[in-house]
């Protein structure tokens, strides 16, 4: 099993006037990687930032943290190139979003990223399964996309377990909602990239909470390692 339990914090929760010294922060809170929301106000309702606000941020903080991008867009194909320029380590496209997920995929990999795959809670997890062998990352989204704070969806945790039973050695991620009143059962169904927002950002003891999360997940691993 060559994964393990990382836990990505999403900015966008934190204070978005200083959005260069809340990276810092979270990353000596023992973040494992930073999740950037990407949204284009047409494939979601939302308008948040592009990739000019991901270059000041890599030249911000530096070559170490690991941007995840989501790039919750209506057009994946025309950021590719841009989102790598800026410093971007994996592009996370909608498979909702585009006709052609093969030529995207090729396309991220040249551009020297890291491939990421995401459906909304609408689409079945066997649309995704052609692709999960030319991937890094599933992402599996526990609210529909586009806003922060909502309630976890825990009747998409079947999609987990089947991606984690299927590609035992996937990244699995998951988005909206989680912290720690959900990361169990997000544990336990198989995801090993954790999203979360307002319960990791927003807290007073953010270590506290980031350390919290990656116990969960590391046990469960383990213990899925242990019952094969």
């Amino acid at each position: 099993m060559a994964y393990n339990a990382k836990i990505g914090p999403s900015i966008l929760s934190s204070d978005l006037s200083c959005l260069g010294s809340e990276c810092v922060r979270m990353m000596e809170c023992g973040a494992d990687y930073l999740h950037l929301d990407v949204m284009d106000g047409h494939f979601v309702p939302n308008i948040t930032f592009g990739h000019p606000m991901v270059e000041c941020l890599r030249k911000s903080v530096g070559q170490d943290p690991f941007f995840d991008m989501h790039m919750m867009v209506s057009r994946p194909e025309q950021w590719v190139k841009p989102m790598a320029a800026a410093g971007a380590n994996q592009y996370t496209f909608h498979l909702e979003a585009t006709t052609n997920p093969g030529n995207l995929i090729k396309e991220i990999k040249e551009s020297g990223m890291k491939v990421g795959l995401a459906i909304k809670p609408g689409t079945t997890v066997e649309e995704l399964a052609p692709w999960a062998n030319q991937i890094d990352m599933a992402l599996v989204m526990t609210v529909e996309p586009g806003f922060g704070g909502q309630k976890f969806m825990e009747d998409m945790m079947p999609k987990v377990s089947w991606l984690r039973s299927q590609f035992p050695s996937l990244d699995i991620e998951v988005d909206g909602g989680v912290g720690p009143d959900t990361i169990h059962k997000c544990a336990e169904a198989g995801a090993n990239m954790i999203v979360s927002g307002s319960a990791v950002v927003g807290s007073d003891d953010p270590r506290s909470v980031i350390a919290l999360l990656r116990t969960v997940v590391a046990e469960a691993i383990q213990k899925r390692s242990l019952d094969r």
